[in-house]
C-alpha cells in the first residue's frame, strides 16, 4: 500500500493592502527603535558633555607654566591639598595664591639645580614622604615638593657649603648706642682709661640689642656682622682696612636706629580735679635736646612747630604738642602720669626733662671697641650656617628675578573657585 505524501502548503500571500500595512508597521518599529537609541545617545551625550565641560576640561586646563613645564588644574588642586595639610591653612584665598608661588619656585629650583648637577629621583622623593611620616597622597604634586626640598638640602650641604671658608679674619667686637654725643664722648674717655665696656653698657646702652648682651657682640667675621647687626654703622667701623685690636671709635652718629629711651617735657595747663588735667607735652630723644627745647619754650617759642618737627610721641606730634584734657586712667606711662597728675606739679610751667624707658625714640651715637682681632680664626658652625643660608638666599633671589618674566599664570577667577571648591571637599 503506497504512503501518502506530505503536501507543502503554499504560503499565504498578502493582499496589496495587507502588504502595505505590514511595511508601515516595520517602518514604525524601526523609527521607534532608532528614535529610542537616538534619545539614549542624546541623554548620554548630555551627561558626558556636561562632565567634559564641567569636570574634564577644567581639570586638564593648563594653569601654570614654568619655562616649558606645564601644570594643569588637577595638579594645582593636589598641590593645594598638600599645602593645606602641611601648613594648616584655613584661608582658601591665601592658599590659592601661595600654591602658585610654591609650584613655580619648586619647579624653578629643581631646573636650576639640575644645571649645577644636582638632581633628585622620583624614588628619593617618595622615600622623603615615607620617612617624614606625613599622611598625604604621594602624587605628582607631592613628588615635586619633595624634590624641591631635597635638592635644596643638597645645594646647601654641598654646593654652597663648599663656598664658605672654615676660617677667616675675625673681630671680637664691643658696641653700644647711647643717647647723645656728650654721653658717648664721656664714655669713650672712661673706656680708654681702662673702665670695663660691658659694665658701662649695662648702665648706658640705650639700644635693646646691646643692652641685652652687655655690649659684647663676640667673635665674628665682617660678613657675619653684616648679617647679624641691625645697624651698618658699627660694621662700617670694624670694616676699615686699618682696623686693629684695641681701637675705640669716636662717637658715631646714627639717625635711624631706635632706642628704648626718651625724655618728656610736660606742661600742666590746668587741673579741673585731682584725676584730670589739661596737658601740653612733647617726647624727645635725649636729655640735651630736651633741655635745649625747654629753654626755648620757656623763652616763649611757639610749641606747635617744635612738636611737629621733633616730638617722637605720635599723638603729641599730630596734635602740635597739645594733648588736651586727659584723665589719669589713660595711663600713658608711669613717668608721664607721675608728673602730669601729681598735685605738686606747677601749673603753666614746663617740667624738667623726665626720663622714660617705656617708649622708643630714634637716633643716638655708637661707641665701638675692637677688643681682639684674629687673622685666621675658625668659624663657628652657627656662623658658617648663616653664611651658607645667605649665599643660597642670594642665589635663589637672583634666579627668581631673572626667570620670573618666563612664568605664566593662566588661572582665572572661575578656575580658582573651581579648584577651591574641590580642595574644600577633600579637606
Amino acid at each position: 500500500m503506497s504512503k501518502k505524501k506530505n503536501v507543502v502548503k503554499a504560503p499565504h500571500e498578502m493582499t496589496h493592502r495587507q502588504l502595505s500595512h505590514h511595511k508601515r508597521q516595520i517602518r514604525r518599529q524601526r523609527i521607534f527603535f532608532f528614535g529610542g537609541i537616538a534619545i539614549i545617545v542624546a541623554i548620554i551625550g548630555i551627561i558626558v558633555g556636561g562632565w567634559v565641560a564641567g569636570e574634564y576640561l577644567p581639570l586638564h586646563t593648563i594653569v601654570i607654566e614654568v619655562f616649558d613645564t606645564k601644570f594643569d588644574t588637577a595638579f594645582y588642586i593636589d598641590a593645594m591639598v598638600i599645602l593645606a595639610k602641611l601648613q594648616g591653612t584655613t584661608s582658601m584665598s591665601e592658599l590659592s595664591g601661595a600654591t602658585v608661588n610654591q609650584i613655580t619656585s619648586a619647579e624653578l629650583l629643581i631646573q636650576e639645580a639640575g644645571k649645577l648637577g644636582y638632581v633628585v629621583s622620583d624614588e628619593e622623593a617618595r622615600q622623603f614622604w615615607q620617612n617624614a611620616g606625613i599622611n598625604i597622597e604621594i602624587n605628582n604634586a607631592a613628588i615635586l615638593f619633595a624634590k624641591a626640598q631635597l635638592v635644596s638640602n643638597k645645594l646647601k650641604d654641598e654646593y654652597f657649603s663648599a663656598q664658605v671658608p672654615q676660617t677667616g679674619v675675625q673681630f671680637h667686637t664691643m658696641a653700644m648706642m647711647v643717647e647723645s654725643e656728650t654721653v658717648a664722648k664721656s664714655l669713650r674717655e672712661r673706656i680708654l682709661n681702662g673702665e670695663n665696656f660691658t659694665m658701662l653698657a649695662d648702665e648706658y646702652a640705650a639700644d635693646v640689642a646691646s643692652s641685652d648682651i652687655h655690649g659684647d657682640y663676640g667673635w665674628h667675621t665682617i660678613d657675619v656682622f653684616k648679617l647679624n647687626f641691625y645697624s651698618t654703622i658699627p660694621v662700617d667701623y670694624i670694616s676699615r682696612a686699618d682696623a686693629e685690636a684695641g681701637d675705640v671709635s669716636q662717637p658715631l652718629t646714627d639717625n635711624v636706629s631706635s632706642k628704648k629711651l626718651g625724655y618728656w617735657l610736660i606742661r600742666v595747663n590746668e587741673r579741673p580735679d585731682q584725676d584730670t588735667a589739661n596737658i601740653s607735652a612733647i617726647y624727645l630723644g635725649n636729655e640735651e635736646e630736651a633741655l635745649d627745647i625747654r629753654a626755648r619754650l620757656e623763652a616763649g617759642e611757639e610749641l606747635g612747630p617744635i612738636a611737629d618737627n621733633l616730638s617722637q610721641y605720635s599723638t603729641s606730634q599730630q596734635n602740635h604738642g597739645e594733648l588736651g584734657l586727659m584723665s589719669v586712667t589713660e595711663n600713658i606711662t608711669d613717668a608721664f602720669n607721675g608728673y602730669a597728675f601729681n598735685p605738686s606739679s606747677e601749673i603753666g610751667k614746663w617740667s624738667q626733662p623726665l626720663r622714660d624707658d617705656s617708649f622708643y625714640t630714634k637716633g643716638g651715637f655708637w661707641l665701638v671697641k675692637i677688643a681682639e682681632k684674629d687673622e685666621n680664626r675658625a668659624l663657628t658652625d652657627e656662623d658658617r650656617n648663616a653664611l651658607v643660608v645667605k649665599l643660597q638666599a642670594d642665589w635663589s633671589s637672583k634666579i627668581w628675578s631673572e626667570s620670573s618674566p618666563l612664568f605664566i599664570n593662566h588661572l582665572t577667577e572661575d578656575l580658582t573657585q573651581f579648584a577651591i571648591d574641590r580642595v574644600s571637599k577633600q579637606l
